[in-house]
């Protein structure tokens, strides 16, 4: 079987080595054809080489990981970034649903990010101006989420889900066109992302867009009529929660 190819940047040269070594030791089936140090000496590389899978530093001497994908926009392979950046750059890579590995990493969490890189598709540029807009204006809203399904990567404004619903390990989003999106992710994920801009968890199962909701129904349990006519349950502990935030509504 033809072994995969990787390329691995990174401006710190113990953290290099030490990447490499772990690839190359955990997975005989990556081969590296190329590593950097910095923006330029990986732009230049990559303008001639095509690997499958890129692992990629953000924060460079000269630069940044994504200067990289601008320099070579026609780059046909797989990103995992490998980042010590802070939480805001953790949050970009949330809401643009690529893969990334905190150091200090795991093998567990390596293995795990590279099994989900093989699985992606191809790196879009849409999506890569969803993360610079994130990690360059950090203290904004972001306002677009992507969502992975079984086929494809759909990245939808965030003003426009009108609703979420949780089904096990999965969560339906139902948007404001009637469209019905099925990602394999949690509820609570999405929930620990999405309360920053807008969303109330009102049940275990459900997580509405504040913006959507016209009427709270106090009787029968308590229950939200959004705007498309659908009926929302409230769990007895979030009513005076609810409550609270739509009197500020």
């Amino acid at each position: 079987m033809k072994k995969l190819t990787s390329f691995v940047v990174d401006d710190i040269p113990e953290a290099l080595e030490m990447l490499s070594n772990d690839i190359e030791r955990n997975h005989p089936e990556i081969e590296i054809i190329g590593t950097a140090s910095s923006v330029v000496e990986a732009s230049k590389q990559l303008q001639s080489l095509e690997p499958d899978l890129l692992f990629l530093d953000i924060m460079l001497g000269d630069g940044t990981g994504f200067d990289i994908l601008e320099i070579v926009p026609n780059l046909n392979t797989k990103v995992i970034f490998v980042t010590a950046s802070d939480e805001y750059a953790i949050k970009a890579f949330k809401f643009a649903a690529i893969d990334y590995i905190l150091k200090p990493y795991s093998i567990n969490e390596l293995t795990n990010a590279i099994t989900k890189a093989k699985e992606q598709i191809k790196p879009k540029k849409e999506q890569l101006s969803v993360l610079k807009q994130l990690v360059t204006q950090p203290t904004e809203k972001p306002k677009r989420l992507s969502l992975h399904t079984s086929e494809k990567i759909i990245i939808v404004d965030i003003e426009n889900i009108v609703r979420c619903k949780s089904d096990n390990n999965y969560t339906t989003f139902y948007l404001q066109d009637n469209t019905k999106i099925l990602v394999s992710k949690t509820l609570k994920y999405y929930s620990d992302i999405l309360k920053e801009v807008n969303f109330l968890r009102v049940h275990q199962s459900h997580l509405v867009n504040k913006s959507f909701i016209k009427e709270f129904i106090k009787s029968d349990g308590g229950y939200l009529i959004l705007n498309d006519s659908s009926n929302i349950p409230v769990s007895v502990r979030k009513k005076s929660e609810i409550i609270a935030a739509l009197k500020n509504k």
